[in-house]
Formats: C-alpha cells, sequence, structure tokens
C-alpha cells in the first residue's frame, strides 16, 4: 500500500480509502468485519462513513472494529440527510451539525473524527452558519477537519472564500463524484483542489459496478443500477456500457483486471489523494484493493482516458483546449 499527505492537512493516508456504505446492509457484521480486516491487512488506515449509511448501522459496525485500532485509523463521516422525521432533521443547520456530531462519535466510539462531510450543499441555510458551527467543533476537539461532498465548484469556492472572510477553518477535503463513465469533477473541481492544495477522496470509481463488465452480459445481473434508483439514474440507460466494454477489453490484453485498472486510474489523476472503494464481500474487495499498490503510468493513464470522450472545458472554448 502507498501513503500521501492528505491536501493541507498533516494526516498521512493510504492511497485508497475504504467506504463503509455496505456495512449492515449489503454486508452483514461478519462480513464487515473481514473485509475490515481484510483492508487493514493491506495496509489501509483511512474509512468512510455517513451518518445515514444503514440508518446508522455502518457507523456502529464500524467504530467497534476500529476502536481497538483507533490512533492509527483516519475516520470520516457526515453529516446532511434526513435522519428522522421532521423538518429541522436534515441539513447543515448549527442545529442538525451539533446533534449530529454527538451521534455520530457515540456510534464510533470515539472522542472525534478526523474529517466531517457536509453530505450535500444546503440552499436553505447560509453557508456562514455552517462554516461557523464547523469551526465550533474543531475548536472543540470533536472533529478535526471540515469537508465537503458533492457540491459543486462553485459552492466550494464560495464557503472558501467566506471561510478567509470570517477567519474560520475552511474546508481541507473534497468527495466527488469520479470515474472513466463520469468525468464531470475534471472540469473545475478537480482543478480547484488542485490549486488550493485540498484533498480529494471520490466515491464511486466502478460507476456503480458498470465498469466491472458486469453488465455487458447478454442476462445481465441484478446489481445497484437495477435495484438501486440513485445508479438506475446515473447509469440505467446503458448508454455508457460501451465504455466498460472497452475497458475490458483494454484489461485482457494486458491482463489485468477491469476493476483494479478503473480504480488506480482514478487514483492516478494528480489532483486525487485516495479513490474510495467498497464492497459487499472478499471477492468483490480484492481487485479494488489491488490498486492501492498499482502504478499507473502516464502513457497507460492516457491510454484509458482516451476509452471515453472527456468532459467539456469549462469555458467552452474548444480551440484552447
Amino acid at each position: 500500500m502507498h501513503y500521501t499527505h492528505l491536501g493541507n492537512t498533516g494526516l498521512t493516508v493510504s492511497k485508497i480509502c475504504f467506504g463503509t456504505m455496505s456495512f449492515g446492509g449489503d454486508a452483514d457484521e461478519p462480513t464487515s468485519e473481514k473485509l475490515f480486516h481484510k483492508c487493514r491487512d493491506a495496509g489501509v488506515n483511512f474509512f468512510d462513513t455517513a451518518n445515514v449509511y444503514s440508518k446508522g448501522r455502518s457507523e456502529e459496525i464500524l467504530g467497534k472494529l476500529a476502536k481497538p485500532h483507533r490512533d492509527d485509523l483516519v475516520l470520516t463521516t457526515k453529516v446532511w440527510g434526513q435522519i428522522a422525521e421532521g423538518p429541522n432533521n436534515r441539513g447543515l443547520s448549527r442545529r442538525h451539525i451539533m446533534m449530529q456530531i454527538d451521534n455520530s462519535l457515540r456510534r464510533l466510539q470515539t472522542d472525534r473524527v478526523e474529517i466531517y462531510f457536509c453530505h450535500h450543499y444546503d440552499p436553505k441555510t447560509p453557508v456562514d452558519e455552517t462554516l461557523r458551527a464547523m469551526d465550533d467543533l474543531v475548536k472543540q476537539g470533536k472533529i478535526l477537519y471540515p469537508a465537503v461532498s458533492n457540491w459543486t465548484a462553485w459552492q466550494i469556492a464560495l464557503a472558501l472564500g467566506r471561510a478567509a472572510a470570517l477567519n474560520v477553518t475552511p474546508f481541507h477535503v473534497l468527495q466527488p463524484m469520479y470515474s472513466l463513465a463520469k468525468r464531470t469533477a475534471e472540469v473545475e473541481i478537480l482543478p480547484l483542489a488542485a490549486n488550493c492544495n485540498l484533498g480529494v477522496i471520490p466515491y464511486s470509481p466502478l460507476g456503480g459496478g458498470l465498469l466491472t463488465g458486469k453488465y455487458n452480459k447478454p442476462d445481465p445481473e441484478k446489481g445497484r443500477l437495477f435495484t438501486n434508483k440513485n445508479y438506475t439514474v446515473r447509469y440505467g440507460d446503458f448508454t455508457h456500457n460501451p465504455i466498460a466494454q472497452k475497458l475490458a477489453d483494454y484489461a485482457a490484453k494486458i491482463n489485468v483486471s477491469a476493476v483494479t485498472l478503473a480504480v488506480a486510474w482514478v487514483k492516478s489523476h494528480p489532483a486525487v489523494t485516495a479513490p474510495i472503494i467498497g464492497a459487499r464481500n472478499l471477492e468483490q474487495l480484492e481487485p479494488s484493493l489491488a490498486a492501492g499498490g498499482y502504478e499507473m503510468s502516464a502513457r497507460q493513464r492516457a491510454e484509458i482516458s482516451a476509452l471515453t470522450p472527456p468532459p467539456p472545458i469549462a469555458t467552452d472554448r474548444d480551440e484552447e483546449r
């Protein structure tokens, strides 16, 4: 396993982050334990979760497993999602943030999380209120670094500017969607991160399983593209299948798993700190985990990038590409 610094923070993290969204859901507790220890044996010290994953069960299982290793690990969790009935039980208000960090810390059996993500942008709450609440959590020692997931570049830039104006702790880490099938982050988010030296841990490097190639079969298995409405919206029209087939063909030529290549391709972007991998079982985990030690050359990255159209540039001045 290779390691790197996480943006402007003083943290050193594995080049692979393991996402525990499956814990307590697709992976029962015994399976979750096996996944956790397999990652630890491979050198992973970076684990991601959220308060809404399996309605808090993911945090509970991760907390139990992480407790004996706590000071060796970098843990993240998130706030924003609807966690109970009622109009105030979601979003990024001071009230919701202050309530949810304590609930998350209790489930994780820890006194702090290294990275605390604002899971989505909240248009109903002034960004100043969110920033001040996160800064207070830093001062209280409950979180070490505020972060954002699923925010656009303009929202991130707005928050960085306001944090400087308010003299509060800025966001240090970004968590965008990024894969060979979804390259929008290349347009503005990754350049912004590189310019500001922010940590970046992209999720869904396999495109919800699309890039494994399993949906290219005549009778594809009923995976998340069929059973999860979010993945159905993202990839359910199967227009991305040719990309998956091209990647599978390329992988076969060099005798490397398409899964390993897909994760390693995300990892190879210079602005990316560590892609987040996930799994429901050990068989799924193996090829993704192998990407942690896979060094992709610039030439190979270019060859794989050429399998899919590049995203448009931010200004649409194609002559300057």
